[in-house]
């Protein structure tokens, strides 16, 4: 199959069923860990900034912070400077989470790249970072 959009969908998907064979046993699923990588760079986002940094639909963000919040992942708090907005900040059982979270995602990048020589490892990350901006500028003119 020679389908770039083929492809990537396809490695998509294995990656993400790696990692969530990974991180299930530390009780994260994919899109909690997407979202708590966020929180671990920045605490105290807004719904808006993760839904925005994750490209996400923000249906699928509501839902996810939810049930972040009944599995004591995350706190919502007043944002500071907008009464409408609230701030949502990692938990401590979410921050002791991090190292694990982070090695098991690792653990997955190395079996995906493995067949790949370090170089080519490089080179395949900055043309994967290439097709996404490209992208993202595509939609982003369209907008």
């Amino acid at each position: 199959m020679e389908s770039a959009g083929y492809l990537i969908n396809h490695t998509a998907r294995l990656c993400f069923k790696g990692l969530h064979e990974q991180i299930a046993p530390l009780g994260l699923a994919p899109a909690q860990f997407m979202t708590l990588l966020e929180l671990w760079r920045e605490d105290g986002l807004t719904q808006k900034e993760l839904v925005e940094r994750l490209d996400v639909e923000q249906a699928t963000m509501a839902n996810t912070i939810a049930r972040m919040e009944r599995d004591g992942l995350i706190e919502r708090r007043p944002h500071p400077d907008d009464r409408r907005a609230r701030s949502i900040y990692a938990t401590e059982k979410a921050k002791a989470l991090e190292v694990d979270a982070i090695k098991a995602a690792m653990r997955v990048n190395e079996d995906m790249l493995a067949p790949l020589t370090v170089e080519e490892q490089k080179k395949f990350i900055q043309l994967m970072q290439r097709v996404i901006a490209g992208k993202k500028a595509a939609q982003d003119r369209k907008a």
